[in-house]
């Protein structure tokens, strides 16, 4: 990639950890979509960034869906892209903002997977059940990191990156850093409080070392627990579900919305609870209710 292309990407990289707060993933996607599209500028012969048009970034995305690239993937390029181009033109690499007209392609929304509210107590019962018999540090942990996930519903990031401050024992919540660095406090339940006591008094102080700092969870050696690991944890404590296929963290935090929604909760609770920035998001579990309904009367009432 030619040199001024090459700075290019570095100074846009900058602007994108520097001043829009996103994601690691986030901004590791943004990056390589300029540096994909950048890419193919070469093959057409520009070696200039102020020589794009916006024909160069249609022809672009063509190129990505003759490649296999699906609908979700062309969505967040698209996004990418008018982000650049924006940030271009405000720092006088180009003239007009080329991809301001662009279209966003609406992506398909699957529906997501949910346990059902006996699976999940299975899942919990299994882990507690184990925990009883190993007796281990390990154990104890991973009961109140699977309690936690489905009480919170909270992500993996946001459960790995746990302090022992962030948990208020009285009014039982955590406050967890969502995405975009934004604070909030989740409610936990009885069930997430008991699990997390046991784990924190008997368990973490086996595991604690000079590594450990404040972090609630820890690994096997004593740091800070990552993200893999408590995703293997999770696989294994669901796979205690009879016909449930290979299901992570992320069904918890599925079930957690779905439930509070069949229980009673308006929208915009869970959209609190759940750290979501548009309530359009948070909407797509009322269709995954609704669904559960449906499958429900057809298996149960006799003139279904």
């Amino acid at each position: 990639m030619a040199n001024n292309f090459d700075e290019l990407l570095d100074t846009f990289q900058d602007y994108l950890e520097g001043e829009r707060s996103l994601s690691v993933h986030t901004i590791r996607a943004y990056v390589g979509d300029l540096a994909s599209l950048l890419s193919h500028l070469q093959n057409l012969g520009i070696d200039e960034i102020s020589k794009l048009e916006l024909l160069h970034i249609r022809s672009w995305l063509a190129n990505q869906q003759v490649k296999g690239s699906s609908r979700t993937t062309i969505s967040r390029r698209v996004v990418s892209i008018r982000l650049f181009t924006k940030w271009a033109v405000k720092n006088k690499y180009l003239a007009q903002d080329v991809a301001f007209s662009l279209a966003t392609p609406k992506a398909h929304r699957t529906l997501p997977e949910v346990l059902g509210v006996e699976d999940a107590k299975t899942a919990m019962d299994s882990l507690a059940l184990r925990a009883g018999e190993e007796e281990s540090p390990q154990s104890l942990r991973d009961v109140a990191m699977v309690e936690l996930l489905y009480a919170s519903g909270a992500r993996v990031g946001e459960l790995c990156g746990l302090d022992l401050g962030d948990i208020d024992y009285d009014r039982q919540t955590i406050q967890v850093l969502g995405k975009g660095n934004k604070e909030r406090v989740i409610p936990i339940g009885n069930p997430a409080i008991r699990a997390l006591k046991r784990w924190i008094e008997i368990g973490r102080e086996q595991l604690l070392n000079s590594k450990s700092e404040q972090a609630v969870f820890l690994g096997t050696r004593g740091k800070r627990i990552d993200q893999r690991a408590v995703r293997t944890v999770v696989y294994e404590a669901l796979s205690a579900i009879e016909g449930v296929e290979r299901m992570g963290p992320h069904a918890l935090r599925h079930s957690a919305a779905t439930h509070l929604l069949e229980g009673g909760a308006d929208l915009r609770t869970v959209q609190e609870i759940l750290g979501h920035a548009s309530l359009a998001t948070t909407q797509i579990y009322t269709h995954v209710s609704t669904e559960r309904l449906q499958k429900a009367f057809k298996q149960a009432h006799p003139r279904a």
